[in-house]
């Protein structure tokens, strides 16, 4: 089918969004960006992507701060080296999902995309969650994480995506009214997922 919107997945760690996300680019014919963003801020900022990698999808506690000291903007200077990483991160990964959503249809996983492109009329969100039992059986056949350590990680990680959005959204990640369309995938294969996500595109 034809794409004639912008979709962004957020996702629960471990429930397959990254996966999603990038079978559903493939089949609309469009490219995915997950962790490319930070390859591109990268190469723009001349930062090293082990930095960034560092920090992504981590909030730092000091972007109010810095916007209420009037230290940068968003739309101006990424300020004089007085930011954290993360917020530069973050600052950078906004200005880049507006420049590539103004070039077309394409698919987000993560990085705020939903609310950093709030404004546009063409965008789809989408939140895909699961059951902790499945997740825990994904992160450590496909994630290399120890079994006996996988529902730790699984918390930890959510919590830290869930204080990333709430921080420089000002909404709360995860709750239905935030999103188009939420999917529990327990059950689902991948490939079923996209099916679902597709047939839901056809009719908007």
């Amino acid at each position: 089918m034809a794409c004639k919107h912008i979709v962004t997945i957020s996702r629960q760690f471990a429930s397959g969004g990254r996966a999603i996300g990038e079978q559903l680019a493939d089949r609309l014919g469009v490219k995915c960006y997950d962790k490319e963003l930070i390859s591109i801020a990268a190469k723009e900022s001349g930062i090293d992507p082990e930095v960034f990698n560092e920090v992504d999808e981590k909030a730092a506690n000091s972007l109010l701060y810095s916007l209420s000291m009037g230290l940068y903007s968003f739309g101006g200077s990424y300020g004089s080296g007085q930011l954290p990483v993360n917020d530069k991160l973050y600052l950078l990964q906004h200005r880049i999902i507006r420049d590539i959503a103004d070039q077309g249809p394409c698919v987000f996983v993560g990085r705020c995309a939903d609310y950093v492109l709030k404004d546009r009329s063409d965008v789809v969100n989408i939140f895909i969650c699961a059951d902790m039992d499945y997740r825990i059986k994904r992160a450590v056949e496909q994630k290399e994480v120890k079994e006996n350590k996988a529902e730790q990680v699984i918390i930890k990680t959510d919590k830290s995506r869930a204080n990333y959005y709430n921080f420089y959204s000002g909404k709360k990640w995860g709750v239905s009214d935030n999103y188009d369309l939420c999917i529990n995938r327990t059950g689902l294969s991948d490939s079923q997922v996209v099916s679902i996500i597709e047939s839901y595109l056809a009719i908007l």
